[in-house]
């Protein structure tokens, strides 16, 4: 067995996660939530909804808002380019499109490398669901073991159920 075959023997992944970048901070979202990835393509835009609703978009015969997740965390607009995206995904019984800067990989965890965000007082619940050190590919390859911080958003935490009864 080699090496790299016994550490995935011993590292139970419990989940998948799909990564991606918001700036220069990785974030991360549990597959199961994930429905799609899709290229950036303008949505349509709507009147009287929060600045970081972008508008809709059209999948398959269903109307699903595109959320600028950089200005729903209360940052920066992203700024659309070559590698912008929108990762589709399930949010209890409906659907959001969420605009990234680029959508990094897909990397197996277990729940025991998940560690709890920081209590902090932000005046809302936390959108961060945990905390993982992962290696990169890069650095696997370099032997660097240092990793990676990938921030686990909690999609249910984004408060977004209100907003998306308001444009479905």
């Amino acid at each position: 067995m080699s090496s790299l075959d016994h550490r995935t023997a011993n590292k139970q992944a419990d989940r998948k996660i799909v990564t991606f970048s918001l700036g220069h901070q990785t974030f991360g979202i549990d597959m199961h939530s994930l429905i799609e990835i899709r290229e950036w393509e303008e949505p349509t835009p709507l009147p009287t909804v929060p600045s970081f609703i972008k508008g809709v978009t059209n999948l398959r015969g269903n109307v699903v808002p595109v959320i600028g997740l950089a200005e729903r965390l209360g940052w920066e607009p992203s700024k659309i380019h070559a590698r912008s995206c929108v990762l589709v995904v399930s949010i209890g019984e409906k659907q959001a499109g969420f605009l990234v800067d680029e959508v990094s990989d897909i990397v197996s965890i277990g729940d025991q490398e998940i560690q709890p965000a920081p209590d902090v007082e932000i005046g809302e619940p936390s959108v961060i669901l945990g905390l993982v050190r992962v290696e990169s590919r890069t650095m696997e390859a370099r032997g660097d073991d240092t990793g990676q911080m990938i921030l686990l958003l909690d999609l249910d935490g984004l408060s977004l159920t209100r907003h998306l009864e308001l444009v479905a």
